[in-house]
């Protein structure tokens, strides 16, 4: 069983910036495309990002592009979500999410989930 575990989360002002990080254990990292997800209070979960095995493919949701940029780091079975130019409408949980079948797959949702970390945007 893979196990994900977010961490990075918490609170920024308005233009700030944070970087959420997802370690992965179990299967080897490199088997896995990677990607986050959010879901802010009272609404769907939603696609953030996502990148491929080798990191050449990413996907960006349209409300994040230009501010956030999805990054890993093989070596540490680690995934990264920086996230700059924050605003108020970034509040979310943000979910880790990996599948093996590449980063299409985990553009509709991939197979394996963390439990998330909290961010708030708010000055």
């Amino acid at each position: 069983q893979e196990h994900l575990v977010e961490s990075g989360g918490g609170l920024a002002q308005p233009g700030g910036s944070l970087r959420l990080s997802c370690e992965v254990s179990g299967r080897a990292f490199v088997d896995y495309a990677m990607g986050w997800y959010r879901q802010a209070p009272g609404k769907e979960r939603m696609f953030v990002a996502a990148m491929g095995r080798s990191g050449t493919t990413t996907y960006y949701a349209d409300s994040v592009k230009g501010r956030f940029t999805i990054s890993r780091a093989n070596a540490r079975n680690t995934i990264y979500l920086q996230m700059n130019s924050l605003k108020p409408e970034d509040t979310a949980v943000y979910y880790c999410n990996a599948d093996p079948l590449g980063a299409a797959a985990v553009r509709s949702g991939g197979r394996y989930w963390g439990q998330g970390t909290q961010v708030t945007v708010s000055s």
